[in-house]
């Protein structure tokens, strides 16, 4: 069990949707998938873990299966985009603007490197990774 202290909170626009996780060092990732620009507008900034968060007002979050493998969900109230999870569980990439601590946390990960459009440029040294990697490394 986890204590409190290494739980981290964060709420979509409305508040309607409450997400949590136990996350004593968290760290940001961005996708730049197709899939994910055109969900967000942009690379999605994420939270990644393998464990489930603890969701209040599961009602108002609605998911959509954006491929055979993968659902992307979000606040029915206000559609903030919540997060992204791997049918076969165990993975979720929780949006990052859900947390007010976010902008503290270490920019680490790019993935989808392959696919991201040649009109920005992060100044962050991270790690990066191809689509096949990813694929590879979740397979």
């Amino acid at each position: 069990m986890t204590s409190d202290q290494t739980r981290i909170q964060g709420t979509c626009l409305c508040a309607a949707v409450s997400i949590s996780i136990a996350q004593p060092s968290p760290t940001i990732s961005a996708c730049h998938c197709s899939i994910c620009r055109n969900w967000t507008g942009g690379p999605f900034f994420s939270l990644e873990t393998h464990e489930s968060p603890v969701i209040e007002g599961k009602e108002h979050v609605r998911s959509y299966a954006s491929s055979e493998w993968a659902r992307r969900s979000f606040c029915a109230v206000c559609g903030t985009h919540l997060f992204y999870e791997l049918k076969a569980g165990g993975f979720h990439a929780i949006s990052a603007g859900l947390f007010k601590e976010s902008g503290q946390w270490p920019f680490e990960l790019q993935v989808f490197i392959d696919e991201k459009p040649d009109n920005y440029q992060f100044a962050n040294s991270t790690r990066q990774m191809t689509g096949e990697e990813v694929v590879k490394l979740f397979s």
